[in-house]
C-alpha cells in the first residue's frame, strides 16, 4: 500500500475519532432513546437537557445538587429518601443534617454514596461535563432540570414529583399556590392605574441588570400590584430571564421609579441601598430620594419553590405599606408572636431569610428555623424568626430543644426592653417606687420619660402583661426612631 494511500487512511480515521468524540452527547442522548427489552417503566420524562429519563419506581435515594430542587422536594413531603445535597442547601432546616455533595469535586464521592437518582439543573450540565458524564457512566440516573421562567413552575414541580411518586401531593401544592397567588392579586385589584407604584427591579449591578417580563421576580412585582417600569427589558438571550438595562434607561424612567427593588443574597447581586443611593445620577431616581429602596432576597423572589409567595407578600408590604402594614389594635394581652408581627410591619422589615454565611456564626443563640414550637408550617414563623434576628425577643433552651412560646404575653418589662432597641432614648432619672423590682432601671427610667409607658401610682409592675393598647400607645411616638 503506497504512503499515500496510508495517509489518506490515517487522515479518514483521524475524523471519525474526533466526530465520535464530538457527538458523544448527542449519540448518548440518541441511545437513551432506544427501546428497551424486557423492561417496564412507571415512570418516563424527558428533562430539560433532553435526556429521556426512565424509571422503574420513584426514586428513594436522591442526591439533589441545587438548592430549590432540595427545598421543593422537602415541600413535596420527602426527607429521608434524600440522602445527599448541595453546598447552598440550607432550606428548610432539616436540609443541613444531610451529607454535602459538590459537583466541581471528584465524583468518585457521589458514585459511593450509590444514589438512585441525582438532580441537577443544566448549569452544572454546562459547566461540569465531565462530572455528569462520570456519574453516567456509573450507572447512576442523572435529572437536568430547570424552568427558565415562571410559565414553567408548574411543569417543573409535577416532574419532580414524577420522579419521586408525589404527583398527588404537588397537584395539591400547585392548586394551593395559585390560589393564594389570585387572592393576593385580588387585595390589589381595585388600586387604580394611577396610584399603582412604579418599580425597577436590579438583579445585579453588574451592566444594572433587571428580570424580563416572563420572570418569577416580574411576576412578583405584578401579584404584589406593582408596575414594572422596565417591562421594555430585552433577554441577554433567548430564553434568558436576565436583561441588561443600564444606567441610561434607569435614569430616563427616574420619576417612574417609586420603589427601587434590589435583589439581595447571592453573588453578583445587586446593590445595598447605601451603594445605590451614592451611584452618579441616581439622585434624580424618585425611590432613592423617598429613599424606598428594597432590599430582598433573591431566595423569596427568583427561585423557583414555594417560597415565592413569601416574596410576594413582602413586596406588597414594601410597595403598599398603608393597605399591608396596617394593624388592627385589639383591647386584650398580646402574645410573642402577635408582637413579633406588629414590630416587624411597624418597622417597615423585610423578613429575615438565611444565606450560608450565616451558618458560618458556631457562637449564634439561635438558628433560623430551629425553634420546637414554631415551625416553618406557623402563620407567624417569617415575623418570629425576623423578631428573633432583630433581637426584639430571645429564645429558651429546654433539655436541649429551643422555644420561643409564641401564645406566651409579653411583660411590661420585656416590651420596655424593645422600645429602647427601636428608639433613640436620651437616658433620663425618674422616680419609680418599684424600681427595685427591675432589672435594668435606666431602660426602664428612659422609655417611662419618652412617655412610651405609663406608671400606674408610681409603680411600674415589670412583670404585669401588656395589652394591645399598651403597644398602640409605645409604638405611636416616632419621635425618637432609630432609621432602619
Amino acid at each position: 500500500m503506497s504512503k499515500y494511500k496510508i495517509k489518506t487512511w490515517l487522515i479518514i480515521f483521524a475524523i471519525v475519532i474526533v466526530t465520535l468524540f464530538l457527538a458523544r452527547p448527542l449519540l448518548e442522548k440518541g441511545f437513551n432513546w432506544l427501546p428497551t427489552i424486557g423492561k417496564e417503566y412507571s415512570i418516563d420524562i424527558v428533562d430539560d437537557s433532553g435526556f429521556r429519563i426512565r424509571l422503574e419506581r420513584p426514586a428513594d435515594r436522591i442526591i439533589s445538587l441545587y438548592s430549590a430542587h432540595t427545598e421543593n422536594l422537602f415541600s413535596l413531603g420527602l426527607d429521608r429518601e434524600i440522602i445527599g445535597v448541595g453546598t447552598s442547601a440550607i432550606y428548610p432546616y432539616q436540609a443541613r443534617s444531610k451529607e454535602v455533595f459538590d459537583y466541581r469535586s471528584d465524583p468518585e464521592k457521589v458514585i459511593a454514596a450509590n444514589p438512585q437518582l441525582v438532580i441537577i439543573r443544566p448549569f452544572v450540565e454546562r459547566h461540569s461535563p465531565d462530572f455528569v458524564d462520570s456519574l453516567r457512566r456509573a450507572g447512576i440516573t442523572v435529572v437536568s432540570l430547570y424552568p427558565d421562567n415562571f410559565a414553567e413552575f408548574d411543569d417543573y414541580i409535577l416532574k419532580l414529583a414524577t420522579l419521586t411518586g408525589k404527583v398527588p401531593k404537588a397537584e395539591q401544592l400547585l392548586a394551593d399556590f395559585h390560589a393564594e397567588l389570585d387572592q393576593l392579586a385580588a387585595q390589589t385589584a381595585d388600586i387604580a392605574a394611577q396610584d399603582r407604584v412604579g418599580v425597577y427591579f436590579e438583579s445585579s449591578d453588574i451592566e444594572y441588570k433587571t428580570v424580563t417580563p416572563l420572570s418569577m421576580a416580574a411576576h412578583a412585582i405584578e401579584y404584589a400590584g406593582g408596575v414594572n417600569v422596565a417591562a421594555d427589558a430585552q433577554p441577554i438571550e433567548e430564553g434568558s430571564s436576565i436583561a441588561v438595562y443600564g444606567t441610561e434607561n434607569i435614569i430616563k424612567k427616574a420619576a417612574e421609579i417609586d420603589v427601587y427593588v434590589t435583589q439581595r443574597g447571592v453573588m453578583g447581586a445587586g446593590g445595598n441601598w447605601h451603594s445605590i443611593s451614592i451611584r452618579p445620577g441616581f439622585d434624580v431616581i424618585k425611590a432613592i430620594q423617598d429613599h424606598r429602596v428594597v432590599e430582598i432576597n433573591q431566595k423569596i423572589i427568583s427561585s423557583p419553590t414555594f417560597r415565592f409567595i413569601k416574596g410576594v407578600k413582602a413586596l406588597q408590604r414594601a410597595f403598599y405599606p398603608e393597605i399591608f402594614c396596617k394593624i388592627n389594635y385589639g383591647k386584650s394581652e398580646i402574645t410573642r408572636a402577635e408582637l413579633s408581627e406588629v414590630l416587624v410591619k411597624h418597622m417597615g422589615h423585610m423578613i429575615f431569610v438565611p444565606t450560608r454565611s450565616y451558618y458560618r456564626d458556631e457562637d449564634r443563640a439561635h438558628y433560623y428555623g430551629n425553634l420546637t414550637d414554631v415551625t416553618i408550617d406557623h402563620p407567624l414563623f417569617d415575623y418570629v424568626e425576623t423578631a428573633l434576628k432583630k433581637a426584639y425577643f430571645k429564645s429558651t433552651i429546654v433539655d436541649e430543644a429551643e422555644f420561643f412560646y409564641p401564645d406566651q404575653p409579653v411583660s411590661r418589662a420585656e416590651f420596655a426592653t424593645i422600645l429602647y432597641l427601636i428608639n433613640e432614648l436620651p437616658i433620663e432619672t425618674v422616680e419609680i417606687n418599684d424600681i427595685d423590682q427591675i432589672e435594668n432601671h435606666r431602660v426602664i427610667e428612659a422609655v417611662v420619660h419618652a412617655g412610651l409607658m405609663d406608671l400606674d401610682d408610681g409603680n411600674f409592675y415589670p412583670e404585669q402583661f401588656i395589652t394591645w393598647q399598651d403597644v398602640e400607645k409605645g409604638l405611636a411616638n416616632d419621635q425618637y426612631r432609630n432609621a432602619d
